[in-house]
């Protein structure tokens, strides 16, 4: 087998479509369904089951899976050693990061370290906390960045910044903010973001400060980016708990108001697989953080 066939095989595996995966390799649905084909034929496994214009995975398809995306991360490290040996003239640099740093945060500073090397390619991918630690595990990225805790040995987990949370509500509902106690707090309707993500354990940790505990708050909407969130605020939906970094703009143009309530910061993080390959490029962009601070 090659290392193309497995490349193929995992995106086939993840898109679940033939012709999705085709798109996203940039290859012909022909040539994507073949790689298939000689895989299966060639160890006589079937890897997967077609469901009319679907596919799905085999349990022998499922077992292979793992093991195709080892290689993988295995010839990009590889890869990456040979990319090192040419200094930082070229390279690729993989992140990922959860949505408040990745969105907010982490842009300027991978523009400023483009300014720096600007032959080191930079692939950045959004998930939540919980998502960017398994990538990480997995060695799908040199470096993930987190607005949660994370508590996994494989992982090394240095604090590289903090962040501020603010309780906000619709820009007219500014007045009804300046009385903001445990029980108003314990009585709203609330906007989060869902579980496994890094604003919604910031979320609970904020009102638990205030003695607000998971079975006296409520949460009626739970939504999956932090700019569905603001946008039901703004519109009367609630109150949430988010960074400054993502509701600054709106507090100033008055869609958004903030309780004058002090909540506990919380640690921006970056991952790094503590047995794995770190790139010189990623060596490069962790030590562009440490000295720029």
């Amino acid at each position: 087998m090659t290392l193309e066939q497995l490349r193929v095989f995992v995106c086939v595996a993840e898109c679940e479509h033939m012709t999705h995966a085709a798109q996203t390799l940039n290859l012909t649905q022909s040539a994507t369904s073949a790689a298939i084909a000689a895989l299966e034929e060639r160890h006589g496994v079937k890897l997967f089951d077609r469901i009319g214009r679907r596919i799905a995975l085999t349990g022998a398809g499922r077992a292979f899976l793992a093991e195709a995306r080892a290689v993988l991360a295995r010839a990009a490290t590889a890869e990456q050693t040979l990319a090192d040996l040419a200094g930082l003239k070229t390279g690729a640099l993989a992140m990922a990061a959860s949505q408040t740093v990745g969105s907010y945060w982490l842009p300027p500073r991978i523009a400023a370290f483009h300014l720096r090397y600007p032959g080191v390619a930079v692939a950045l991918r959004i998930g939540n906390t919980d998502a960017v630690a398994e990538m990480t595990r997995a060695g799908e990225v040199d470096l993930g960045f987190v607005e949660g805790e994370i508590d996994d040995p494989a992982l090394d987990a240095t604090p590289i910044d903090e962040d501020e949370l603010l309780i906000v509500a619709a820009g007219g509902d500014r007045a009804a903010l300046e009385g903001l106690d445990a029980e108003g707090l314990a009585a709203a309707t609330w906007v989060a973001r869902e579980r496994g993500s890094g604003t919604r354990a910031a979320f609970e940790s904020a009102l638990a400060a205030f003695g607000v505990d998971t079975a006296r708050r409520h949460v009626a909407f739970e939504l999956p980016s932090n700019e569905a969130i603001c946008a039901a605020v703004a519109a009367g939906a609630g109150l949430a708990v988010m960074s400054r970094l993502v509701v600054d703009a709106s507090i100033k143009a008055g869609e958004l108001a903030a309780a004058p309530l002090a909540l506990p910061r919380r640690r921006f993080l970056v991952l790094r697989h503590r047995q794995r390959y770190e790139s010189q490029a990623a060596r490069a962009f962790s030590s562009m953080l440490t000295s720029d601070g």
